[in-house]
């Protein structure tokens, strides 16, 4: 049983219902201040595992074909086209508001949280772990980091934040069904340019979550997809 999927989406639920339900009752100091500590907490987890690092060409090589993907795709714009679409209807069945009326500057934030919800390296580590293993520990830990996360950006962005936790387990629940065939072909080596990846997209997170430079990070994301056969079939036939 997805015992640690099914609490990380909780938390991330009731931390968006709690923050939303908040909203206002929270100082203005802390709404400010802790989504700025959570983008510097994110750009220290980022320089992390990006240490991990095995093969820095094959990482870097699959971020740039990912980001050309996501380009020509337009990812993060169909990202923001959902968040627009669910938007509406939420504020519609819950009155009250985020503090952040700007679109622009929603966006960021939305985009750049439903990153380290759903496709952060911890999460789809974890999702694999418990999957292959049984071992729910990664995956409770993130849960309990995710609940006041998702309160605090909640807070500032309103109800929205709690559907984020749809997504989250939709993609931990498919990793973890089919964890039992992907971990049997995966090396160490793959997994450490995996969470290199994982690291170089949370530190351009952070620096968008901290009003530093807004990166497209969603426009990187296919870059999760592709790192693993990038840098196995560069380990086996360049290196």
């Amino acid at each position: 049983m997805p015992i640690g999927i099914i609490l990380n989406s909780l938390a991330v639920f009731f931390g968006g219902l709690l923050g939303a339900f908040l909203g206002n009752k929270i100082p203005e100091r802390i709404r400010t201040a802790l989504p700025l500590t959570f983008g510097a907490a994110a750009m220290a987890m980022g320089v992390i595992y990006i240490g991990k690092v095995n093969t820095l060409s094959a990482v870097v090589l699959s971020l740039i074909l990912g980001s050309v993907i996501g380009e020509l795709i337009k990812l993060e714009e169909r990202i923001e086209w959902c968040a627009h679409r669910i938007r509406k209807p939420i504020e519609r069945l819950f009155p009250t508001k985020g503090n952040i009326d700007n679109q622009d500057e929603f966006m960021e934030k939305f985009v750049a949280i439903v990153v380290i919800f759903c496709v952060s390296g911890t999460g789809i580590f974890g999702a694999l772990t418990e999957g292959i293993t049984g071992d729910h520990s990664i995956l409770v830990t993130k849960a309990l980091l995710d609940l006041f996360t998702a309160g605090i950006f909640a807070a500032a962005l309103g109800y929205i934040v709690m559907t984020i936790c749809i997504p989250q387990f939709i993609i931990m629940i498919c990793l973890f069904f089919s964890a039992s065939f992907i971990l049997p072909m995966i090396t160490s080596e793959m997994i450490a340019d995996f969470m290199a990846l994982g690291g170089i997209i949370m530190l351009a997170t952070g620096f968008r979550i901290s009003g530093i430079k807004a990166f497209p990070i969603g426009n990187m994301l296919p870059a999760v997809l592709i790192v693993m056969p990038v840098s196995y079939l560069w380990t086996a036939f360049i290196v």
